[in-house]
């Protein structure tokens, strides 16, 4: 049966659609690893073909649209609303971050006009620019990940004591306020016949601190970092911050810094050794 189309708005009212639907889910099911939700791929397609049973109007689809969809709904992997899936046989790739630039350049004049200013003088003339490259130079952790920064310096080697790297220097940007907070970091783990170059440390750090942050979630991340760079017996972290968010405005208190910390494996679970950690940390 050739399925009814609305002229109006191209929608179609006929259960065929469900078809189309199974047929692009088998399509899908190529890209999508078969232990990846396959309940979610079937329940997509009896959704719309139980609309359409009920005299529900269908807005008109590609084959294209339905397998990103279904695509999406596979992988579970936070890309559902993802702008950058133009092409299913291309990688995942947004556009390069110098790309960005001009954009960015434009938002930041608008806003130095909000505030009044004007931007065409000669103080101002150039700073959308040089605010843009700013902001992403404070934003690259977004372009490295893990593997490339370890670039291969783990190291087998027979040692199973504590290893210590502290008062590493950070910097990040809050994203509640979009003001920086730096302060220093400190990273403990035992490892277990794998060590990590030292330098490393200090780059984890760099990957998860140049982004938008908060200092609870970055203490986790390199934590977590750390342990999937060499599966050690436990890995601590210790963060303290100084918050320009409560230094510039609201409580303006100039003195306060903010501590947070990671236990994972044996520092949580071993009250001696987690002390071992801290008083190494505490030491000067």
């Amino acid at each position: 049966m050739k399925p009814q189309v609305n002229e109006q708005n191209g929608s179609t009212q006929n259960g065929d659609i469900a078809i189309d639907a199974a047929s692009v889910a088998m399509d899908a099911a190529a890209i999508v690893p078969a232990a990846a939700t396959a309940a979610a791929v079937a329940g997509a397609v009896a959704a719309t073909a139980t609309a359409v049973s009920a005299g529900a109007v269908v807005p008109a689809k590609s084959s294209q649209q339905l397998k990103l969809e279904l695509l999406n709904i596979g992988n579970g992997n936070g890309h559902e609303n993802c702008t950058f899936h133009h092409d299913l046989e291309l990688d995942h790739k947004p556009p390069t971050r110098e790309a960005l630039l001009p954009d960015m350049a434009r938002s930041y004049r608008l806003l130095l006009g909000g505030l009044g200013e004007n931007p065409d003088r000669q103080g101002l003339i150039k700073t959308p620019e040089r605010a843009a490259k700013a902001m992403l130079y404070f934003t690259k952790g977004y372009d490295q990940n893990l593997e490339d920064v370890l670039n291969g310096a783990v190291f087998d080697e027979d040692h199973d004591e504590m290893v210590v790297v502290k008062d590493i220097e950070m910097f990040s940007m809050c994203e509640h306020h979009l003001v920086p907070f730096y302060g220093k970091v400190s990273i403990g783990y035992l490892p277990c016949n794998k060590i990590l170059g030292l330098s490393k440390l200090a780059r984890i750090v760099e990957i998860f601190s140049r982004r938008l942050q908060v200092q609870e979630r970055l203490t986790k991340q390199i934590a977590v970092a750390v342990t999937q760079a060499v599966q050690p017996a436990g890995v601590a972290v210790v963060v303290e911050g100084v918050h320009m968010c409560m230094v510039m405005r609201g409580v303006q208190k100039i003195n306060s810094k903010t501590v947070t910390s990671t236990m994972l494996g044996v520092f949580r679970d071993d009250p001696k050794t987690r002390e071992e950690f801290l008083n190494l940390v505490n030491s000067k």
